[in-house]
């Protein structure tokens, strides 16, 4: 990977949206509020399972993983895509191009691992309840996590420095809503034939290997509701799982869709609405669909606003 220093782009273009001038206030509110949602959904949940002892467990530590990650995410693209709207038109500099890409890839490959850990993590505790404690052990859970984390820096590492290694020397628009390796990389002044193969085989192994193990964690949980003599308790646990792959569907779907073909036939419209579903609307529905709806979660956030009424009123 030889380092190319033809570069004559110091800045890009990020068009987001520009396409629909009329839409630009409305967009600009939806998203602002989507934003604000997300950011205050995953920070609850960040706090309350950090301060409530009960919760240190490896689904509820896997769920504070997944929030850091999903605010992370937000705040890492959000703010610069509701720049973009605000003012139609933005500049962003070469080197806050790829700091911003490298953060995308480095959450996103964490991401789909820990929704693969959390996955096993169900299913260890469902179809083995009596060994779950040995199975999903501190030392299997911190190695889950690290594994997770170091996979993303590995990835965000790799590709935004091969990537950045391209010679840029003609236009410097980027239609999209923010530096994504697949926009970034139609700008490119060179072969790139080398790396979309890197870019497939990379992420079948990061995408698809863990969405399969997803789904095949799911089939065995399916079969142990199944065998529940209650039935409140299958309808509920029927109704968790649906939840969950919605949730990971829609995240593995799009991004698949975007990375597996970094050059693709797509539509730029198509592209910048498979983003957003994965790093908008994603973020926003894990709070709802893994944390806020369980009774757990619930019981927690009342103990903390008790907790913070007693104090008030002391």
């Amino acid at each position: 990977m030889e380092r190319q220093n033809q570069s004559c782009v110091v800045e890009f273009i990020l068009l987001g949206f520009s396409n629909y001038p009329e839409l630009q206030g409305q967009l600009f509110g939806a998203f602002l509020v989507i934003y604000l949602v997300t950011l205050i959904g995953n920070a609850i949940i960040i706090v309350i399972i950090s301060l409530d002892q009960s919760l240190h467990i490896p689904m509820y530590l896997f769920l504070l993983n997944l929030s850091v990650v999903d605010l992370s995410f937000s705040a890492v693209i959000m703010p610069e895509m509701l720049v973009v709207l605000s003012t139609e038109k933005t500049t962003i500099s070469f080197g806050g191009c790829f700091a911003q890409m490298y953060f995308i890839l480095l959450l996103g490959g964490a991401e789909c691992f820990l929704l693969g850990a959390m996955a096993y993590d169900r299913f260890a505790a469902i179809c083995h309840p009596l060994n779950y404690q040995m199975i999903m052990n501190k030392g299997v859970f911190m190695k889950l996590i690290i594994f997770s984390w170091a996979l993303g820096f590995m990835l965000g590492t790799v590709q935004t420095s091969w990537v950045s290694s391209f010679p840029f020397c003609g236009l410097n628009e980027i239609n999209h809503i923010s530096c994504e390796t697949p926009a970034v990389l139609e700008l490119a002044c060179a072969d790139t034939f080398s790396f979309e193969i890197y870019a497939f085989t990379g992420t079948f192994l990061i995408i698809l290997v863990p969405f399969l193990l997803i789904l095949l964690s799911y089939i065995r949980v399916l079969f142990a509701i199944l065998k529940m003599p209650s039935t409140t308790g299958r309808q509920k646990a029927f109704s968790t799982c649906a939840s969950h792959l919605t949730s990971v569907t829609l995240f593995y779907g799009t991004a698949s869709m975007t990375y597996l073909q970094p050059k693709s036939g797509y539509s730029p419209e198509t592209k910048k609405l498979m983003s957003l579903s994965y790093s908008l609307l994603t973020p926003l529905l894990n709070p709802l669909i893994y944390s806020l709806r369980n009774s757990e979660m619930k019981r927690a956030l009342m103990k903390l606003w008790r907790r913070r009424v007693v104090l008030h009123t002391i």
